[in-house]
């Protein structure tokens, strides 16, 4: 039932409005000290981030933002720092995905193909270094053996590449959330428009005064 609710949450995350400030290319360019932060100090980022996802009000901290089955059992309720610390470090990855579901729950953001792509990349590179470190390990050819060494490199440094501009993206959105880039547009009403009537010769004039 649980699993069922998440994959609906999944889908109805595609059809938000909402996108991004900034896309998983362009973090670099938007924010190149907090990537450079985010990919030195990933779990002391994501710690911070998730804070700052709950407003600095740790009281609704939930294990994963309630995304995973642990949610809720952890203690979170007396010990929610050390919760915290322990997700960030013990489930890393998962920490960093919670904080993107939490902030596209509350704003309404679908992430763009192109993202979706980047983060596809990524977990199919991981799964394929995997598969190629099993095979080396059965066949136990030196060659073959090196070359999944390679492949894992790869596959981490592509790891913590998307996670630290990942990171940075959730941040540049919650700057946008605290009005760092200057006050939000306000929606004002429509003026109200007059209408001519029949006996009228010419209509009322709507706009700007002319000059004299």
């Amino acid at each position: 039932m649980a699993s069922q609710q998440h994959i609906e949450k999944m889908q109805l995350r595609q059809n938000f409005r909402n996108f991004w400030h900034t896309d998983l290319f362009t973090t670099i360019q938007a924010d190149t000290p907090y990537c450079c932060f985010a990919l030195w100090c990933a779990p002391c980022v994501s710690y911070l981030l998730r804070k700052r996802a709950l407003y600095d009000d740790m009281s609704r901290y939930t294990c994963c933002a309630g995304y995973m089955p642990c949610s809720g059992r952890c203690g979170e309720s007396r010990y929610p720092e050390l919760c915290l610390a322990t997700e960030v470090v013990c489930c890393f990855g998962n920490s960093v995905a919670s904080t993107r579901f939490l902030l596209q729950d509350e704003f309404n953001i679908q992430t763009t193909q192109c993202d979706n792509c980047i983060i596809g990349f990524m977990f199919c590179l991981q799964q394929l270094a995997c598969i190629f470190s099993i095979i080396a390990l059965i066949v136990g050819n030196s060659e073959l053996r090196e070359a999944s060494q390679v492949l894992s490199c790869l596959a981490d440094f592509v790891y913590c590449t998307v996670c630290a501009c990942m990171q940075t993206q959730h941040k540049i959105e919650m700057d946008k959330r605290d009005g760092k880039f200057g006050p939000q547009p306000v929606m004002v009403a429509p003026s109200v428009q007059q209408m001519s009537r029949f006996d009228q010769a010419v209509p009322p004039f709507v706009g700007y005064a002319s000059h004299a």
